[in-house]
């Protein structure tokens, strides 16, 4: 087993200037996470492996956890498999991705089992700790408004608290608030006011009365109480002038309404929602419960986060104070529900977790792909920041703005160098309880990524965990046909009529400024099959095409820019096959290859089925809105590089490749260099013209004062002899003029000797600027290779004026309705894959 000391092992610490991963273990004390943590992290940075670390970190520590979970990647914390074995995978490895990549399911099996033990080996973890893991907490998935994991009773939420009113009347009327504005955003009223809001002021006045009194409240009886209220007066007018009887029975309808629908009985029955059983089994055993909430709708997700965490609040207050974690709130993707704009039911109760939970010893850790989705206000109260690769300046920009409200004393520009250096699986852990930042690349996650699972896989990851499904007496009962009945009912017969098939004959109208496209059905119905790996049947009743409606979303963005030589244009194509009723889509989360407009067809099919339109397809103002955002989109996140070498003046769109670039530079070198050296080498001939002209000159000095030093010699000679036969001949001659040849002889003999000097130093100096000559030559050749790697990348954004919408509006994708002797099913009609 790894010695921890009681701490987290998230991985090793990760040296950037050598790019590689250290020996030195990254532990992180659990108790820090009592101030929180943020995870940001684009797809493909590595995310989702280390929230699981931390997640399988405090399951081994028995930290207990409950954990949202609105993508379904979170259900992979129940696949640890101490033994290894290619058996244990096999249930849970993408058959698709196996077939497209030449492999048996037993293969893929094989070789996931082997990557798994060797990642886990490289990373010291053996079966040991897996085991210890598996036996840690007893792991749980739930499912709000579903049967296919264990479902949760939301009617719990409006029991009256086990908490005295009086004492406790402030974070009552909290959590009534939070209920309330949940309640009424499943009815599709948003952003609601709790000041401004009838609506909620009526509501909110039931549940304090009713709660006041230690009462409990039921939906049927909220109904009942808003048509007939229990008290006189809301404020200083009555009841019926604050809020007339019309208006409340119109309220009451819109409850009731969510009341009889079908698929509201599914949240009505299984666990309540009970932090403390939801926390600890009934032996005192920590739970990791998760919430599986993928199959929901926008509405559906926000009333459940909503009660989630007033129940988890009032859970808190009845709690003792600690120091230490006594449990985690793990939140996968928190993008709509702690926005910077916008107050949404979930918001108010995370803002107050996030300032007051700490004393508790209850830690938040939410993790989101785009820091511009969260208020970094709100959370400035995170202790912990793990951040991985952003996918825009702008994540880049207002995550440092966060950090920087969390921490005023950071060196803005070193984090700023440090994010930008971050690769995948690699984070920067910057902890309020450490005096430095840390990077740190994650190690092998002990449970199998086997990414995103669906909701029909759910029950066998329970029964993985051993936990089976509720038994009847667990459940409320509901008047529903018996199983008997049902199979009588659906039994074929000889006079049974044909299957219903989906969809309408009926196309529906697309608003008339909306425009409507119909993607072409370039899939033969063989085609199809293969593709979805599904045979046809060998009787086939009829083949009809069915049109689902899309968002279609397409625009052209040019990049011109001449001090770039940049003249380039791509495009941005999003499809959106459900999308967000109010008008809220995060584009990156959508994005497809192009769509060819010349291959749109302008009618469907004849005799073609249609799906209804819903929200916000059928609404021209938010489609018109949406069009909007998308441009804004476009200009706010698509931007292109361009290479750029400034000292040469070498600039390349991304349509040139690195080779090219480095060619096109490469020949600027040659034509600067040659420049430089054509500069030097005239320098350098003028230097030795001007020095053989001296030399030239000196020389022919040498040759005068040779001549002159002979002369003088003679004129002295005859003058010593002079001056002897004068004094042996009794003539006396002066001795002053003797003297004064000897010193004109010597000035001249002193004239040769310089001159000899001056050509050797002339002689010397040629010799240096030749050896100066190769060692500059050379020089300059080495200055032009260190300018040719001083190659940056320039991010460059789009005008608005050059973002041209092509496409924008209700797109119709064809689908093959198959009916066959089990019934109809659908396959794909439209390929984008040539």
């Amino acid at each position: 087993m790894i010695d921890t000391d009681g701490k987290f092992y998230l991985g090793s610490a990760f040296d950037p200037a050598a790019g590689e991963t250290t020996k030195e273990r990254l532990l992180f004390d659990p108790d820090d996470l009592t101030t929180h943590a943020v995870v940001v992290g684009m797809t493909g940075s590595g995310k989702t492996g280390l929230c699981l670390d931390l997640l399988e970190e405090a399951a081994l520590q028995g930290i207990p956890a409950l954990m949202i979970d609105p993508k379904g990647d979170i259900g992979n914390a129940l696949l640890h498999f101490p033994r290894m074995q290619p058996g244990d995978f096999k249930p849970w490895v993408n058959a698709d991705q196996a077939r497209r990549e030449g492999k048996t399911v037993n293969q893929a099996a094989n070789d996931t089992a082997k990557l798994w033990r060797n990642g886990l080996s490289k990373w010291g973890i053996g079966s040991a700790r897996l085991q210890a893991l598996k036996d840690s907490v007893q792991f749980t998935v739930y499912t709000p408004g579903s049967e296919a994991g264990l479902p949760v009773n939301i009617l719990a939420s409006f029991k009256a608290p086990e908490l005295d009113w009086e004492s406790n009347r402030e974070i009552l009327r909290e959590r009534i608030s939070s209920t309330v504005t949940a309640i009424l955003g499943l009815t599709g009223m948003d952003n609601i006011d709790p000041v401004r809001s009838r609506e909620h002021i009526l509501l909110a006045n039931i549940f304090e009365h009713t709660w006041s009194k230690g009462q409990d409240l039921d939906l049927a009886e909220l109904i009942m109480q808003t048509q007939s209220p229990p008290f006189e007066k809301l404020g200083v007018f009555e009841t019926n002038t604050f809020f007339p009887e019309k208006d409340r029975f119109e309220l009451a309808m819109q409850l009731n309404n969510i009341l009889a629908a079908p698929t509201f009985q599914d949240w009505i029955h299984g666990q309540p929602l009970d932090v403390q059983r939801l926390l600890y089994t009934d032996d005192g055993r920590p739970r990791h419960s998760i919430f599986y909430i993928a199959h929901l709708d926008d509405q559906e997700r926000m009333f459940f986060v909503s009660l989630l965490f007033t129940a988890i609040e009032t859970w808190m207050r009845t709690q003792k104070g600690s120091t230490s974690t006594r449990a985690l709130i793990y939140f996968d993707e928190i993008f709509g529900y702690l926005p910077p704009v916008g107050n949404p039911p979930s918001k108010e109760s995370m803002l107050r977790m996030l300032k007051q939970a700490r004393a508790y010893g209850v830690g938040l850790i939410l993790a989101t792909q785009n820091p511009v989705d969260i208020d970094y206000k709100a959370l400035s109260n995170a202790g912990a920041w793990f951040i991985g690769k952003l996918q825009t300046d702008q994540d880049k920009q207002r995550l440092l703005d966060g950090l920087m409200g969390a921490s005023g004393g950071l060196d803005r520009a070193e984090f700023d160098q440090l994010i930008s250096t971050l690769g995948k699986r690699v984070f920067l852990l910057h902890n309020v309880h450490e005096k430095q930042p840390s990077l740190f690349r994650t190690r092998w996650a002990m449970n199998y990524l086997a990414g995103p699972l669906t909701r029909d896989q759910i029950p066998e990851l329970n029964l993985l965990a051993g936990n089976k499904p509720m038994s009847p007496a667990a459940i409320i009962e509901r008047e529903v046909p018996s199983a008997a009945a049902l199979r009588e009912t659906s039994r074929p017969s000889t006079e049974e009529k044909p299957a219903v098939l989906d969809g309408s004959k009926t196309r529906p109208a697309v608003p008339r400024d909306i425009d409507e496209y119909f993607l072409p059905n370039n899939l033969s119905l063989s085609e199809a099959a293969k593709i979805s790996s599904r045979s046809l049947p060998e009787s086939m009743q009829g083949v009809t095409m069915l049109y689902r409606p899309i968002l279609l979303a397409q625009a052209d963005v040019a990049f011109a820019n001449r001090k770039y030589n940049l003249n380039y244009s791509t495009k941005q194509t999003a499809f959106i096959e459900e999308p967000d009723r109010r008008g809220m889509v995060r584009w990156d989360d959508f994005l497809v290859p192009q769509i060819e407009s010349r291959g749109i067809e302008q009618q469907p099919v004849p005799d073609a089925r249609f799906f209804d339109l819903e929200e916000p397809l059928n609404d021209s103002r938010t489609m018109r809105n949406l069009e909007k955002d998308f441009l804004d989109w476009c200009y706010r996140t698509v931007e292109v590089t361009v290479k750029a070498n400034e000292k040469l003046k070498v600039y390349a769109g991304p349509e040139v490749s690195d080779s090219e670039f480095d060619k096109l530079c490469a020949a600027a070198i040659e034509k600067e260099l040659q420049e430089d050296i054509d500069i030097f080498l005239k320098k350098h001939e003028q230097q030795i013209d001007r020095i053989e002209e001296k030399l030239k000159r000196e020389k022919r000095e040498l040759k005068e004062d040779e001549a002159e030093h002979s002369i003088r010699k003679r004129e002295e000679g005859l003058s010593h002899a002079e001056t002897l036969i004068g004094l042996f001949g009794g003539r006396r001659r002066s001795l002053s003029s003797s003297m004064s040849k000897r010193r004109m002889t010597q000035r001249a003999k002193a004239d040769v000797e310089e001159s000899i000097e001056a050509i050797e130093e002339f002689e010397e100096e040629l010799e240096d600027l030749e050896e100066d000559k190769e060692e500059s030559l050379e020089e300059l050749q080495a200055q032009w290779q260190e300018i040719a790697g001083e190659t940056i990348e320039i991010p460059i954004k789009p005008y608005k004026k050059d973002i041209r919408i092509e496409l924008f509006g209700v797109a119709w994708v064809p689908y093959h309705q198959v009916v066959g002797d089990d019934g109809p099913f659908e396959l794909p009609g439209f390929s984008q894959e040539d």
